[in-house]
């Protein structure tokens, strides 16, 4: 399986329409109330996971109907139904897993989901959480490639290590040039494309891409 769609139980304002995204050849996972959501789109999910406290009873029975898989677990765990629901991703050696549902509401849950993003990067899996607002991945050193979309025109460069070093900008309206990046540092805050394909490499660290819009802009 090449990409897998991990819905979790985040605020349903926060979750784009599923239906407008283009995912042939996917596998679809509802964590807890995820796949309350995926059902309400009118999509199958190929595994629902959780303990299933978010829903009411009617609507598990619509996620037991319409699910092709579903694996129930008690209250009370060790994992979230998210982490969960990413394990069994990961059992499947994808090369992609996009999470929605996994912003809003309280921080944190919002906080703590980001941070999941983590070991998929020492897996060398790509991860990608998508809201109405945001595309945000983490993304390790190296020469990488960004193609412009309108949806999602500023872009940030958010370093979680305590360095990174050398980031270099191309095709951007505010270039670098081997830039130094503390913690905490802002300087790459809100960029844009200019150029249809961008470029950014930087020899060490982490950095946290934000690819966002204002709430005029949604399309």
């Amino acid at each position: 399986m090449k990409r897998i769609v991990v819905v979790g139980g985040g605020p349903k304002s926060y979750i784009p329409d599923l239906r407008k995204f283009p995912f042939q050849d996917c596998l679809w996972i509802g964590a807890d109330q995820g796949a309350e959501v995926l059902v309400e789109n009118g999509l199958s999910p190929d595994l629902a996971i959780g303990d299933f406290d978010s829903v009411s009873d009617e609507s598990f029975r619509r996620i037991q109907e319409t699910s092709k898989q579903v694996k129930v677990f008690p209250d009370e765990k060790d994992e979230t139904d998210l982490e969960l629901a990413i394990s069994e991703a990961l059992k499947r050696s994808p090369e992609h897993i996009l999470l929605f549902g996994v912003t809003g509401g309280r921080i944190d849950h919002s906080q703590a989901n980001l941070q999941l993003l983590y070991p998929l990067l020492k897996k060398e899996v790509k991860g990608t959480i998508i809201d109405q607002q945001n595309q945000v991945e983490l993304v390790g050193a190296g020469e990488h490639t960004m193609e412009a979309d309108e949806h999602y025109p500023y872009v940030s460069f958010l370093p979680i290590t305590l360095e990174v070093k050398d980031l270099t900008l191309g095709g951007f309206y505010y270039p670098l040039e081997k830039a130094y990046l503390p913690y905490g540092s802002t300087l790459c805050i809100s960029n844009r494309l200019i150029a249809d394909t961008g470029t950014f490499s930087f020899i060490s660290g982490i950095l946290l891409v934000v690819r966002s819009k204002d709430l005029t802009n949604r399309g």
